[in-house]
């Protein structure tokens, strides 16, 4: 009989507590697979809103703890515009609302100069864009239009007793986009009584190398004490946000992956005292202690191994629910990236490795003759 089949065997034949085993690992690693998957693609989605439009730096108030909380004076735009080197300045207010009717929490608002590129940039699937002759017109994401039942013509509530006529849906490859709304940048400011204020401003530079870049951001920064200039992608990984994002996605996951190795343990533990006469017997026959530790760590490893598969399946449809969850606004995309599932794997093979060690290391030390008298 083969190495592998012996091993199959041994896993097999005791289905209920292989199953369990299983789905100890399978929750560990589908747990480290959603949260982090999730974290990683909201942090992506930030980005890209950015790196699609051709945005070199982000500039906000320095010694913001939560970058979306970042308040700074319209008039610095045109400051900024001046500078050498400078293609563009885009002012944005960024704002959250709630729809409860409709169970939505932290709706993004973007507000945006009429004129300026990224609101013209937008792709228009039903309905028109935003005019310069409209008021208190918005435009909503596929996504979010989808989960408010709303379309071209409609009215929306951002704020209750605020009514807005909808006059665009627009699309965009970002899932970030595709569950927010947008606005005039006037119109949001008269909304949410921030008359004069901005959440950041982004910054197109003429020159992308990284000489050119950090000169204008010495520049941009030395405009006011209160400035920073910031890389798109420094500025999205930096973000409170994100990091809580991260924080709470790896300490779920690690207290999972914890239950899921005591569980491996206890599991290879329990199989090695039921078997003891068994792996004396194959002491006794020529067995060293090297093919004993092997047997028992390949079992801990299948099992960890067909848990990681389950636990991924059970990760990308769990993903794909959240995703068409209207209380998810939008926000969370259906699609893990290949790296997030290799984190899982790797997490699994800890956990059979941890959950296999000891109990392997005490099958190895049985002696033939202790073995053989157990009953």
């Amino acid at each position: 009989m083969r190495f592998s089949t012996v091993v199959l065997k041994n896993v097999i034949r005791r289905p209920l507590r292989a199953a369990l085993t299983v789905s100890g690992v399978a929750m560990a690693v589908g747990a480290v697979v959603a949260l982090v998957g999730i974290a990683q693609s909201f942090e992506i989605s930030l980005r890209n809103v950015y790196e699609s439009r051709g945005v070199d730096l982000m500039v906000v108030r320095s010694g913001s703890v939560q970058r979306m909380g970042s308040v700074l004076n319209e008039g610095l735009g045109a400051k900024i515009a001046r500078l050498p080197g400078v293609k563009e300045v885009v002012p944005c207010l960024f704002e959250t609302v709630s729809f409860e009717d409709a169970g939505m929490l932290g709706v993004a608002i973007q507000g945006m100069p009429i004129e300026s590129s990224p609101l013209a940039q937008i792709k228009v699937i039903a309905g028109r864009r935003i005019e310069p002759a409209d008021r208190r017109a918005v435009m909503l994401g596929r996504v979010l239009a989808a989960n408010l039942d709303k379309k071209a013509g409609d009215a929306v509530e951002p704020v209750k007793g605020q009514a807005y006529r909808v006059v665009g849906i627009c699309e965009s490859f970002n899932v970030f986009e595709n569950g927010s709304m947008i606005m005039t940048l006037g119109d949001l400011q008269e909304l949410m009584d921030r008359k004069g204020e901005v959440t950041y401003f982004s910054v197109t530079a003429d020159r992308k190398d990284r000489a050119a870049l950090e000169e204008l951001r010495r520049r941009i920064e030395a405009l006011a004490p209160a400035l920073q200039a910031l890389p798109t992608r420094e500025y999205a990984d930096s973000s409170v946000e994100i990091r809580t994002a991260r924080a709470v996605a790896w300490l779920t996951s690690t207290i999972a992956v914890l239950i899921g190795a005591v569980g491996m343990i206890n599991t290879m533990l329990t199989a090695v005292f039921e078997r003891t006469r068994e792996l004396a017997v194959l002491r006794a026959i020529g067995w060293s202690k090297f093919q004993v530790m092997k047997l028992v760590m390949l079992e801990s490893l299948l099992l960890a191994a067909v848990g990681a598969v389950a636990g991924t399946l059970l990760a990308m449809a769990l993903t794909l629910v959240l995703c068409r969850l209207p209380a998810s606004g939008g926000l969370v995309s259906g699609n893990i990236a290949p790296a997030v599932m290799l984190q899982g794997l790797a997490i699994a093979i800890v956990v059979g490795v941890l959950g296999g060690a000891y109990p392997a290391y005490r099958a190895a030390r049985l002696m033939p003759t202790v073995g053989l008298r157990h009953e």
